[in-house]
């Protein structure tokens, strides 16, 4: 490979096994890229600190310091190189703990090469780049199918969560808690989604939509003649998911007859359809979703331990949108470009002030409603942008009043200062001209200002004296 098709990258191995070193290095030399290695966690930090390196693996089990030890000292220090840790089989905490404090993902020993130069080329390809904080995003195919916006490092936790959980066997069960509208429905389906190989089902279903004397029969399937009305034989949710996913959402309603039959078709990975002696087998994994505090259904009898365990090998805890301001403009001109599409319209931008109304605005209803709140304000828009006095109306709130906390995160001084700023200077006006039914003269006198200067102000926020007369 001649000099000008050689990548410029830099990539650590850090492994203390030179067969392992050595498998790298001829990797990254047939691929072109220039390779460092290092056999200990000390020597691997002090290359790392001293630069020039775009990519890391390093194994987890290594001489003087650990590697989960080494990924604490890069935070420390600021260190922001993706990382990709060498674990090997029956140490899922280690790996979880790996992504918790920072690993752009993990390889599983026996190690494979085509996964090594996938894993390489996701992370230092652009969709996989550090963004300005140092966080890694995840996969951009997958966030951009499922609609999972986000840059805060709250969604960047979420992100390697989904990554790591997609390498891991069927029977690894997955609960995803959060409000409603936080979007546990979408990150289920981008586990799915991200799952090397899937070509399987996902089969979804809402445990509190279906009536309960139902919901058995829609889970295990029944035989011909199994009950009054069994016409024929039918597949059930578990059968029909094959090797997929079986999504189980609002896992809180299930009454507790239920609780004890999904119990054991967890532990037993088999079940019968009613009527039917017949085990089958259950391959798909489990996930499951709540907007209810299990431990605390838990404590008050409703809701089975240890059902709870084996629903929580993994554990997803969804932020609320009040919880990631900084990704609210983010997901606002997401969907602004999703409904100018849908709508047929060209509203052009959001204005700075609609920007910060919205990150000081609380979402009860989260994503959701700010999705809701985005596709009504595309549709009532005239002009070229969406503006603070339309979402005003639409939130039908002060946000003065009712909403004292304004955005810090994601937001300068001067961007919050100016925002109240206008808040305040828009309020007063109004309420000069209301209390005046809209004599522009005697409310300019009245705030010791000049008629010239009141219009000013009026212009500016769009305030017509007509209206208030």
């Amino acid at each position: 490979m001649d000099d000008k098709t050689k990548h410029k990258e830099k990539i650590l191995v850090v492994d203390d096994d030179e067969n392992i070193r050595f498998a790298f290095l001829e990797v990254f030399k047939k691929d072109g890229y220039t390779a460092v290695m290092a056999q200990d966690g000390e020597e691997g930090l002090k290359i790392a600190s001293a630069g020039n390196i775009d990519l890391i693996f390093m194994d987890i089990t290594l001489p003087k310091i650990t590697g989960l030890e080494v990924l604490k000292r890069f935070r420390e220090l600021g260190i922001n190189i993706p990382t990709i840790i060498i674990t090997g089989y029956g140490i899922m905490q280690n790996a979880i703990k790996a992504m918790q404090l920072g690993a752009f993902d993990y390889l599983t020993k026996p190690l494979d090469i085509n996964k090594i130069r996938e894993l390489t080329k996701k992370a230092l390809s652009k969709s996989s780049a550090q963004e300005n904080d140092g966080s890694i995003s995840f996969n951009a195919d997958i966030v951009d199918r499922y609609e999972i916006i986000g840059r805060s490092q709250r969604m960047q936790e979420i992100y390697k969560l989904i990554g790591m959980v997609s390498t891991t066997p069927n029977t690894v069960s997955v609960l995803i808690t959060g409000e409603s509208g936080t979007g546990k429905e979408l990150v289920a389906r981008a586990i799915h989604g991200s799952t090397a190989g899937t070509g399987h089902p996902f089969i979804g279903l809402n445990c509190s939509a279906v009536p309960d004397n139902l919901l058995e029969s829609e889970l295990f399937g029944y035989e011909k003649g199994a009950f009054t009305g069994a016409l024929e034989r039918k597949l059930g949710k578990f059968e029909i998911a094959q090797n997929g996913t079986i999504f189980l959402d609002e896992i809180g309603n299930l009454l507790p007859n239920l609780q004890q039959k999904l119990l054991r078709v967890l532990q037993e990975r088999e079940f019968e359809r009613l009527g039917g002696d017949v085990p089958i087998k259950v391959q798909a994994r489990f996930i499951s979703a709540t907007n209810r505090d299990l431990e605390e259904e838990i404590k008050n009898g409703s809701f089975r331990e240890d059902l709870f365990f084996r629903l929580n090998v993994v554990d997803i805890k969804l932020p609320p949108l009040r919880e990631r301001a900084e990704d609210i403009s983010l997901l606002a001109n997401y969907f602004l470009a999703k409904y100018n599409e849908h709508l047929k319209k060209n509203v052009k931008g959001i204005s700075s002030e609609a920007v910060l109304l919205l990150q000081s605005y609380q979402f009860p209803g989260n994503v959701r409603e700010l999705e809701n709140l985005i596709e009504r304000a595309v549709m009532l828009t005239r002009g070229e942008e969406i503006t603070s006095d339309l979402l005003e109306k639409m939130l039908s709130l002060n946000p003065i009043v009712k909403n004292p906390v304004f955005p810090i995160s994601g937001s300068s001084f001067k961007q919050s200062r100016d925002y109240i700023l206008n808040l305040f200077e828009k309020q007063f006006v109004e309420e000069k001209l209301k209390s005046l039914h809209g004599n522009v003269t005697a409310a300019a006198k009245i705030s010791g200002m000049t008629r010239q200067n009141f219009q000013r102000m009026m212009k500016k926020y769009n305030i017509k004296a007509e209206d208030f007369k």
